[in-house]
């Protein structure tokens, strides 16, 4: 799994992600803290991270870079609205996290074939794992 310096990071993204609309409302901010919970993050930590964000950290894996891909699309949707700065928000974010273009296009299409377009973690990673190969 990631150093803690990634963990924090990552949160810190999420956080920045769902600050797009200048709000973070109920269900965002509770995926928010359940994200925290599962990297071990403190409560304080977690909280710190809406007023200052960390440091941004390059992840490494490729299989790091899919989850936390993964990680945005739910958090895009956990509110049940979608915004269009939202998805273009989260393509430039794939796409500087070097995930294929295509791919991630795909992803961005299929979430609506699901119930609140939370597209199942197979179902992405399938996506993902065609388009490397």
């Amino acid at each position: 799994m990631s150093t803690y310096k990634e963990k924090l990071s990552i949160l810190s993204n999420l956080i920045a992600f769902a600050k797009i609309d200048k709000k973070v409302g109920e269900p965002e901010y509770n995926f928010l803290l359940g994200v925290a919970i599962h990297l071990e993050i403190d409560r304080e930590t977690f909280e710190s991270l809406f007023e200052k964000e960390a440091e941004h950290v390059v992840l490494k894996s490729e299989t790091d870079r899919i989850i936390h891909f993964h990680r945005l699309v739910l958090l895009m949707n956990v509110d049940k609205k979608l915004l269009p700065i939202e998805i273009t928000r989260i393509h430039n974010i794939g796409l500087h996290m070097g995930l294929p273009p295509s791919a991630i296009d795909q992803v961005l299409v299929q979430m609506h074939q699901y119930p609140n377009r939370l597209i199942p973690p197979n179902v992405l990673i399938d996506i993902f794992r065609a388009h490397y190969n």
